[in-house]
């Protein structure tokens, strides 16, 4: 069985609270089961953290493992900040999307710019929690 890890930044713990007009009204522990039954052949971990060095910790144990197909990385806030998540990013065997849920680039100008995208293999925005569900296709399609 393929095994995709999926990690959430910043504040995306506050999904379905944290401005839904932007995040929309569910939060991700609600999505995950519906993601989890399109994907039936395929392991999803999920995890969440507010702390930077977590989540570069969280790639390195799961990114230079055999069995995961890749990771999908919603960095929040550090996505357009952190140079660390993106040597990080570089340095991991397994491929990685970037994936916000609202389109950054029809926001704030300060979040037009990704510091993570020239690791990634792609990226996914403005599709909602839907974007998650693209971000899984697109590594397995590619896988």
């Amino acid at each position: 069985m393929r095994k995709i890890q999926i990690i959430n930044g910043p504040n995306l713990n506050m999904l379905g609270v944290r401005e839904p007009g932007i995040y929309g009204h569910s939060s991700f522990e609600a999505y995950l089961p519906k993601l989890q039954k399109l994907f039936p052949d395929v392991e999803l971990c999920y995890y969440q953290s507010n702390i930077e060095g977590e989540l570069i910790n969280k790639m390195q144990e799961v990114g230079f493992s055999a069995d995961c197909a890749g990771i999908v990385l919603n960095a929040g806030a550090y996505t357009h900040t952190s140079i660390a998540l993106l040597d990080c990013i570089r340095s991991l065997h397994c491929p990685v999307v970037e994936v916000h849920i609202s389109n950054v680039h029809q926001r704030e100008e300060y979040r037009h710019k990704s510091m993570i995208s020239a690791g990634c293999k792609g990226v996914i925005c403005g599709f909602g929690l839907r974007s998650y569900e693209l971000a899984v296709r697109g590594l397995l399609d590619n896988d």
